[in-house]
């Protein structure tokens, strides 16, 4: 049972240094879990190969991310590694209304400013098995420039640094093991007691009567 039973569905925000392993992780779970909705960031950044627009990333030109800024529409919005991403109110609460789990992508600073609007969000940590393994991730997919590769290695520190806040960490060591993982802190989320009250109160409300 998850929380469309509630009437409001459940919040997942998923993040990880660049290269742990979060697009693969994200598919793997979408796909055993159907009842859960993924909602792509909008983003100035270009596709890189096997990303598809609206899948993975909402892709738009500058000039209209400006537009989507100035209208309000953005829940978030941040610059990371040069370009800027951004999570639609919109898309959310449509999802969530009817609800639907909602699973998004953040870099820790979008993360940590969607906790700040969505308190009821489960945010999950994703950690590569060792910084070497991150590292030849990163370098074997090729997309990067060298600076780039640089840059993107020095920022894990400051992500490392606010893992702390987040509700979950877990290691991406053997990818069907920690989509598991991930599935079962999902699953676990669903049956708080704070998620169910409804389902008390069902109960409740039935009184006697609804003893045979």
């Amino acid at each position: 049972m998850n929380a469309a039973t509630s009437g409001r569905g459940l919040l997942v925000v998923l993040s990880a240094p660049s290269g742990a392993g979060k697009r693969a992780l994200r598919r793997v779970l979408l796909h055993s879990e159907p009842q859960l909705r993924f909602c792509p960031s909008v983003t100035t950044r270009p596709p890189r190969a096997g990303e598809t627009d609206g899948v993975d990333y909402i892709f738009v030109a500058p000039a209209a991310f400006d537009r989507l800024v100035e209208q309000g529409e953005f829940a978030e919005w941040a610059y990371v590694f040069g370009h800027r991403y951004g999570t639609l109110s919109r898309s959310l609460e449509t999802v969530r209304s009817t609800g639907a789990d909602v699973l998004v992508e953040k870099d820790v600073r979008g993360a940590l400013a969607l906790r700040r609007q969505y308190p009821d969000g489960v945010l999950v940590f994703v950690l590569p098995p060792s910084l070497g393994e991150l590292k030849r991730r990163i370098v074997s997919r090729g997309t990067e420039s060298p600076e780039e590769i640089c840059c993107r290695l020095s920022r894990v520190r400051e992500e490392l640094e606010h893992a702390g806040g987040y509700d979950y960490i877990l290691v991406n060591d053997h990818l069907e093991q920690a989509a598991a993982n991930l599935r079962g802190i999902v699953c676990a989320e669903r049956a708080r007691a704070a998620r169910q009250k409804h389902l008390l109160g069902a109960y409740l409300d039935a009184g006697e009567d609804g003893v045979e």
